[in-house]
């Protein structure tokens, strides 16, 4: 017979004793008598490397320590050196079913191998580095097919199954079957860790989990508390029996438990208010505490209580056999009133091993006779009434532990001698406190019990209210246009020839925009193919036609309705016209302005140059007008066949305006412009050349969001529209769905700073969070702050920030962290607030384009997919031989290039972008570098490598994400500049570095401009629906200056502590 400790963790693990190494987890397993025992935290990287230095494998699938790292403590406890099993832990947090659940996974491998290849591909997930137990914003779903794909002989098994905060039945972020969390990959699940604060009789109480294996662990944080909780198998010492154990049932004799009791979650209450509950009382209270009037911590067994189907005393007929012990130094505790940690206790301890045998044999096997004669008669007594569950029974309760009494605190006192031979070992006569206060904590626990048709009954009505609430909340389906107020009605239908929409912030533009559009379709009878809308993003273009075709469902076909950016639409437009040219990236382009440069005998970079030519560009200046310089670099250009981005729009206004191309007028008949207030006026001009003959323009945006003045937006275009459209229609919308009127009111605060109308915005919403300014003494302070805000509003990460913050936060919302966004004024601002998530452990995804897209791997490979997806394009094929392989066109290496393009042309066509990058890293050797995993971790945001390269090629900020290692697009914090985040809208958003010379933004060379600077400061401000939070360091910014008290509140943050002498401080040392 083994006994396995499957579940503990490692030094890298947080809140873990630095003595979790192997050779402490050896030590301690031989002390303790298991014979298997995991190793832990899998996942981080330098574990896996000391566990690889110091183990050797021995029966297959199990691991032995080296001789040389054991540790020799004198006890010769007999027995084979404790055996080590790769395992893990993951933390899964995540919004699933319109709730933010976590729940944690115990995960068994047969090697580091397979534990290597595993942590691999969730460190293209997340930050694995952190933590041992690392947080991913992964669906346990997706987590489980990820191992098992990867892994077919893998255990996975949810962890602590009724733990309050982090498991899969846990009250407070779990789920009510192991088919809502699973789903169709619920059929590998096969076993169950019952935890701490259940045993098996609690679980026999729920008939859906007769057909698990239950298991039990220690969940050990650090050595000595091994074998708190274990398994009793009976089967050949390696991986598949152990698995077959597990799995199966096939060996799994039974378990070694705690007494469910002692768990700290065991019963309700309110550890602040000394009220231990239970779940009648719970019921009895309405789940209000009666103290303080907060919500009560809901424990174990009422959780329990609520899924069961069986009465209390229900014994499953084939269940495994179990023991409920205590650790022994408890024990020896219990028997002279001194903690189990002392000194003497401790001494004692040691001595009864050394004569005695592991602790598991002592508790367990050695005679009662034979311990008294070791140990005395009290210690003997106390464990022959623990062998027979003769125990007094204190329930734990919201994060406090229960107590087991062996004995009554007379009865230590009242035995002659006892104390006398604790004496001898240097321990004092010592009190009973901490019993007499158990013992007053459990005369106050309320025993009645009620029907369960009572208990049941609150709950029920309270979910049929939820729902009911939700329902009264949901616009009806059918009518077009339904759901809308009077002015986006008044869009809707307007019979004007041109309409110009003023949206202000979360007013309902894209609702607007496609209701509009679908009227037409529906109403008016227009054909799909006579619309275009233009849109700023990619992304816009996407989501505004999946909104269309959702509405339509299955009444008509719109494929041929036509959205995209005005590049996206310039180009396509183009290749119709049968042009053949190749785009130059933005490294390139800065080449070749360079090269300009020198020949017009002018002393300006290159990146200065291609700027100075997209801002003449974009005014739509004819070539007589342009620079001299940017002639130069024009003709360069033209010579090699190349457009950058601006000479899309510039040949097809060419085109239109020279009557050269035939046949697209149809498709701009009915035409649309999203986000008007970004053109610039060679778009403006685009606009009015398609317009030119068609029926009817629609455009829609706000001036007050005009945040592209250096691209040549400018905002007076509203202005200027209705000076060329005399019968211009403006219909402005002032109802805002998006935020709170709180933020609402702040931020028009901030934009009546600029010139204008009295500007108009009413919240819909109710009242919410009054808008934070958290002042901190430096950026990494601001930095520090917002990753433990974030961990706070998440409802805490670990277990005791959960168990904190379900406190504190009483019934505010949890939030998800796809619910939180972090905005700031430029992409170096992100570097610290990175930092700071790694070191707490949140998953985040970084938007935007950063300079590694700039390395020369990176757009070596890009060429090469362009040319993948386009073999005319014989720049791209000329650019990836320089760049990647510094090759020149010739025989041998047109034949290397072109086995390689065979190879990879169905593999771009088919694989999914991670996928074909994880390959095409592999075959130009470079699987580790930094730029190329960058690369990938954007991959994952993409269904196909088509829509990946169009958005390196043509997108603008906002359509381009990065993960910090993750892998799917739900789950992480939101990390992006404020330009980045127009359009966008997230529960809670903090802005950062709100403070004098960053915004505004100040720099030596120019200066800045004061209406634009506020208006993407009010952009910024009216992403956020519930909760804005800004931060600052040093003087604050003059945009938040003068907020009114009621709706805006100042807070210090991060005061350090005083520096000891000779003490250096930590950079969490806040």
């Amino acid at each position: 017979m083994y006994i396995a400790d499957l579940h503990i963790h490692s030094r890298y693990s947080r809140a873990t004793s630095k003595d979790c190494t192997p050779e402490h987890l050896d030590l301690w397993a031989r002390r303790k008598g298991i014979h298997i025992v995991g190793t832990g935290d899998f996942t981080h990287p330098a574990w896996r490397k000391e566990l690889e230095e110091k183990l050797v494998p021995a029966e297959e699938g199990l691991y032995v320590l080296k001789h040389e790292y054991r540790i020799e403590d004198g006890l010769d406890t007999g027995g084979p050196a404790p055996r080590f099993i790769i395992t893990g832990e993951i933390s899964s947090i995540y919004k699933k079913g319109d709730r933010v659940r976590k729940v944690h996974s115990l995960i068994l491998l047969p090697g580091l191998e397979a534990a290597e290849v595993i942590a691999g591909k969730l460190e293209a997930i997340g930050n694995i580095h952190s933590d041992g137990r690392p947080i991913l914003g992964l669906d346990c779903h997706d987590l489980l097919e990820i191992v098992l794909e990867l892994c077919p002989d893998a255990i996975f098994v949810p962890a602590h199954i009724w733990t309050p905060h982090f498991s899969l039945f846990g009250a407070f972020s779990g789920f009510d079957t192991v088919e809502e969390c699973f789903g169709d990959l619920s059929p590998y699940i096969h076993a169950m860790e019952t935890g701490l604060s259940s045993d098996p009789p609690m679980n026999w109480r729920v008939s859906a989990l007769d057909k698990y294996q239950l298991i039990s662990n220690s969940d050990a944080h650090s050595p000595a508390k091994l074998g708190r909780e274990a398994n009793l198998l009976d089967i050949t010492l390696s991986y598949p029996g152990l698995r077959d154990a597990v799995q199966y049932g096939k060996g799994l004799y039974g378990t070694i438990e705690f007494f469910p009791e002692e768990g700290k979650y065991h019963f309700d209450g309110h550890r602040k208010c000394s009220l231990c509950l239970t779940p009648a009382d719970t019921e009895r209270y309405h789940g209000v505490c009666p103290v303080c009037g907060k919500k009560i911590t809901i424990g174990v067994s009422h959780r329990v209580e609520q899924l069961s189907d069986r009465e209390e005393g229900y014994v499953k007929a084939d269940a495994a056999g179990f023991e409920s012990l205590v650790p022994l130094p408890e024990v020896i505790g219990a028997s002279v009133g001194h903690a189990p940690a002392s000194a003497g206790v401790q001494k004692e301890y040691i001595r009864m091993l050394k004569r005695l045998g592991t602790e598991f044999d002592i508790l367990r096997a050695v005679p009662v006779e034979e311990i008294r004669g070791t140990s005395g008669a009290l210690i003997a007594e106390g464990i022959r009434r623990l062998r027979e569950g003769k125990v007094g029974r204190v329930p734990g309760f919201d994060g406090e532990y229960g107590t087991i009494r062996l004995f009554e605190p007379r009865e230590i006192e009242e035995t002659s001698g006892q104390m006398d031979f604790f004496d001898l070992l240097g321990m004092g006569r010592g009190s009973a406190d901490a019993a007499g206060k158990a013992a007053m904590v459990n005369d106050t626990v309320r025993q009645e019990k009620e029907p369960k048709e009572k208990r049941d009954k609150e709950p029920v009505e309270i979910k049929m209210k939820e729902q009911q609430t939700k329902g009264q909340r949901t616009e009806a389906k059918g009518a077009v246009g339904s759901g809308l107020n009077k002015e986006q009605e008044h869009a809707m239908i307007c019979p004007a020839r041109t309409i110009a929409v003023v949206a202000g912030p979360g007013t309902g533009k894209t609702r607007t925009l496609a209701a509009r559009i679908l009227y037409l379709l529906e109403q008016r009878k227009v054909k799909p193919s006579e619309i275009t809308a233009v849109t700023f993003t990619n992304e816009a273009a996407r989501e505004l036609k999946e909104r269309i075709q959702r509405e339509a469902g299955s009444r008509r076909r719109i494929g041929r309705l036509k959205t995209g950016t005005f590049h996206a639409i310039c180009l396509a437009f183009l290749k119709e016209q049968g042009l053949t040219f190749s785009i130059v990236d933005e490294t390139e382009a800065r080449e070749i302005a360079g090269e300009a440069a020198k020949e017009a005998g002018i002393r300006i970079t290159g990146k200065k140059l291609a700027a100075q030519a997209s801002m003449e560009k974009s005014r739509g200046l004819p070539e007589e007008e342009l620079s001299p310089e940017v002639k130069v670099y024009n003709r360069l250009l033209r010579e090699r066949g190349l457009f950058d981005f601006d000479d899309l729009l510039l040949e097809t206004l060419r085109l239109l305006e020279g009557k050269a191309a035939d046949g697209w007028q149809k498709s701009y008949a009915y035409l649309f412009v999203d986000e008007f207030q970004d053109i610039n006026p060679l778009q403006y001009r685009l606009v009015k050349a398609w317009n030119e003959n068609g029926r009817e323009l629609f455009v829609i945006g706000d001036p007050d969001q005009s945040i592209y003045g250096f691209r040549g937006a400018d905002a007076r275009c509203f202005a200027r529209l209705g000076d060329d459209y005399p019968g211009l229609e403006t219909i402005r919308l002032t109802e805002n769905y998006r935020s709170t009127s709180e933020i609402v009111s702040s931020a028009l605060h901030v934009i009546s700073g600029n010139p204008g109308h009295a500007r108009t915005l009413h919240a819909n919403r109710e009242g919410g969070t009054i808008v934070r300014l958290a002042g901190a003494e430096s950026p990494m302070g601001e930095a520090i702050f917002v990753a433990k805000e974030i961990n706070r509003l998440a409802g805490g990460i670990g277990m005791l920030e959960a168990h904190e913050a379900a406190h504190d936060q009483g019934e505010r919302k949890i939030r998800a962290f796809d619910d939180i966004a972090v905005l700031y004024r430029t992409h170096q601002d992100a570097e610290l607030l990175e930092t700071c998530l790694k070191r707490e452990g949140i998953p985040y995804v970084v938007a935007g384009r950063e300079s590694f897209l700039q390395e020369d791997i990176v757009r070596g490979s890009l060429h090469f997919f362009r040319y993948l997806a386009d073999e005319l394009d014989r720049h791209a094929k000329e650019q990836s031989l320089k760049i990647l392989w510094n090759l020149d066109r010739n025989p041998v290496s047109e034949e290397v290039f072109g086995r390689m393009a065979e190879k990879y042309r169905p593999l771009y066509a088919k694989e999914k972008p991670q996928k074909f990058l994880k390959l095409w890293m592999q075959e130009i050797q470079a699987p580790d570098n930094l730029a190329m995993k960058k690369l990938s971790q954007m991959a994952v945001f993409y269904k196909d490598m088509g829509e990946l390269s169009d958005a390196l090629s043509l997108g603008v900020e906002s359509d381009l994400k990065r993960c910090g290692g993750r892998q799917y697009t739900s789950g992480a914090v939101t990390l992006m500049t404020l330009h980045g985040s127009k359009g966008l809208e997230y529960p809670v958003t903090f802005i950062f570095g709100v403070r004098k010379g960053k915004m505004p933004l100040e720099s030596e060379r120019y200066e800045a401009d004061m209406e634009e600077e506020r208006r993407l400061f009010y952009v910024g401000m009216t992403r956020a629906e519930e909760e804005l939070i800004l931060t600052s360091s040093g003087e604050e910014s003059v945009f938040v200056k003068g907020m009114p008290d009621r709706i805006f509140t100042r807070e210090q943050v991060h005061k350090k502590k005083k520096e000891v002498a000779g003490h250096q401080m930590s950079l969490f040392d806040f």
